[in-house]
């Protein structure tokens, strides 16, 4: 039944489960490149017919976009015409439980998929020109995860053996989960580059591997301030617009470095536009799933959301 109208569907007004947002990613995304991406995907194996993959897709996005789990998912579908519409399932059609949206995301994982299926949507958003590449803006924030170590009424709770314990400084108290690397188009704040890593990883560890190639300029703050970094920016033909710091025992700033760091302050600070929208509107306050490899995955599906919701402003 999926793309397909149903005998119900002839009875109820056009009008009834419009969504504009949801009309428009149905029309300007280019989803049957995807298709060709989740064909890699093995099958279940013996038992009743799957769900279409592309179809999953669409249901874990909209989960991304809505900040829904699961079991929200699985009602949301039932409930809203809109989720139906966009996809492709009548009314009168069988819709996936919580059980093999979860399935189906893990398939995923195992495949290495979501990674590719951000980039795919990375190279439509370039074809439409929607990335300037005037300068990549790049930028970490930490995200907690829900198995900590410890004790609860006598018992070890379930502790994530990937996550790591950091403490900010400057700033009181500790994190306990992950850190998400962020490489940003800077006047679109579309996501171009992604990486998540353990909480105590270093902001500069992973940070050359944020930069796309074929921006003009780098923006960031001074916890990614290297010599070495700025000398490999400037032969790759890239402006390294990375804010000055003094190191200790050093000279202090000269007069340049200052008026430096006060031009490209506000540029870079526009990161942090990104972080509030993942964090506070597609709920990624902490991480879902233990271990690495499975928050990995999910980051580049919320990231991929957020880039289609993003494009719709743009375009």
């Amino acid at each position: 039944m999926s793309g397909q109208l149903g005998f119900a569907d002839g009875w109820v007004s056009a009008k009834v489960g419009r969504n504009a947002s949801l009309e428009r990613l149905l029309s300007e995304v280019k989803w049957y490149r995807f298709e060709k991406l989740l064909a890699r995907l093995r099958p279940e194996g013996a038992g009743r017919p799957p769900f279409d993959p592309l179809m999953m897709l669409k249901a874990l996005l909209l989960q991304q976009c809505y900040a829904l789990s699961d079991a929200e998912l699985e009602e949301a579908i039932n409930d809203r015409v809109s989720f139906r519409k966009f996809l492709g399932l009548s009314l009168e059609a069988a819709s996936p439980d919580h059980t093999t949206l979860c399935r189906f995301r893990n398939r995923l994982v195992d495949a290495g998929l979501s990674e590719k299926l951000f980039g795919e949507f990375e190279r439509q958003l370039d074809q439409r020109g929607l990335i300037l590449k005037r300068g990549t803006m790049i930028d970490a924030s930490l995200v907690e995860t829900p198995f900590r170590p410890g004790s609860s009424d006598g018992e070890r709770e379930a502790v994530d053996g990937d996550a790591r314990l950091t403490a900010r400084k400057g700033k009181p108290g500790t994190h306990y989960g992950y850190k998400i690397h962020v490489g940003a188009d800077q006047e679109s704040r579309l996501i171009r580059r992604l990486e998540l890593t353990p909480a105590n990883t270093n902001d500069t560890v992973p940070a050359d591997t944020l930069v796309c190639g074929d921006e003009t300029a780098v923006y960031a703050d001074k916890a990614y301030a290297k010599r070495a970094r700025r000398l490999w920016l400037k032969t790759c033909g890239i402006k390294p617009r990375i804010m000055h710091k003094s190191w200790g025992g050093g000279p202090p700033l000269t007069r340049w470095q200052q008026r430096h760091n006060k031009l490209i302050s506000p540029i870079r600070a526009q990161v942090e536009g990104v972080f509030a929208t993942l964090k506070r509107w597609m709920g990624l306050t902490r991480v879902r799933y233990k271990g690495l490899d499975k928050n990995r995955s999910h980051l580049f599906l919320v990231a991929l959301a957020y880039n289609m919701n993003r494009s719709l402003k743009l375009a």
